[in-house]
């Protein structure tokens, strides 16, 4: 047996120990499955977000009236320019994400963002900035990590793009947004964001857009006020979400 044959034989039964010990398994559901990656039923709830939408919230629109602007944006449009999300939150998505934020299992998370990388390279430039928003310091203590700086970190890696956490700041402590209203939430967030001028001033001179990134819209106060701090800059302000809800869902 040559060095080159002895390497693969050991390759070949490497893996198939390693699938005794570790049997594969669907990142979403647990299932077991004979080859790493999604069974069929998470692949089939698991759906892109609809492309027939109000281009400034991301509100879904029939094709006759879409990229829109929808009702509520002739009335009260957001801060920022557009906005965009990845996946509707339901099914799978939705699984993945709560055991990311909850669990720190970010497996399913990572294959969400690794199937839409095309999409991502035709949506973001080079020249362009991912910004995320940005956590109360009490909950970053508690979990570790900034989920959606960690968001910017991966989707900037695929595109070759950009990512900062200083541009952006959070200031006092507010109610987790899942237990309010939308009226509610519109109040809990009105001061939440600030731009860090003095870090601006000095260290971005960009010349593409900046966008924020967030893991779920659902009302879109969240992502409206954090635009509404980072319009300062002058530059365009776009939103980036991984997923959105929708009605119904």
């Amino acid at each position: 047996m040559t060095k080159a044959q002895a390497s693969q034989w050991f390759q070949q039964n490497l893996q198939k120990l390693r699938h005794q010990v570790f049997p594969p398994i669907c990142l979403f559901c647990q299932k077991p499955l004979e080859v790493d990656g999604c069974c069929a039923i998470c692949l089939a709830s698991i759906r892109p977000f609809p492309h027939d939408i109000c281009r400034q919230c991301a509100a879904p629109l029939s094709q006759v009236l879409a990229p829109g602007p929808c009702g509520q944006c002739l009335n009260h449009a957001p801060a920022q320019l557009e906005t965009y999300a990845l996946y509707r939150y339901q099914g799978a998505v939705r699984d993945a994400i709560l055991a990311w934020k909850l669990q720190g299992d970010d497996a399913g998370v990572s294959w969400l963002i690794e199937s839409a990388t095309p999409y991502l390279r035709r949506l973001l430039h080079e020249q362009d900035t991912l910004i995320p928003i940005p956590m109360p310091l009490s909950r970053m203590r508690q979990h570790g990590q900034h989920h959606t700086a960690n968001l910017c970190h991966w989707m900037a890696e695929k595109v070759a793009c950009h990512w900062d956490w200083h541009i952006l700041r959070r200031q006092g402590e507010q109610v987790r947004q899942s237990a309010l209203s939308a009226q509610q939430r519109r109040k809990n967030l009105r001061k939440a964001f600030v731009l860090n001028q003095d870090y601006w001033a000095k260290q971005h001179h960009t010349q593409g857009k900046l966008w924020l990134v967030d893991d779920i819209i659902t009302t879109g106060s969240t992502v409206n006020f954090a635009a509404k701090a980072l319009r300062a800059t002058g530059v365009p302000v776009y939103v980036l979400s991984l997923s959105k809800t929708i009605q119904g869902d």
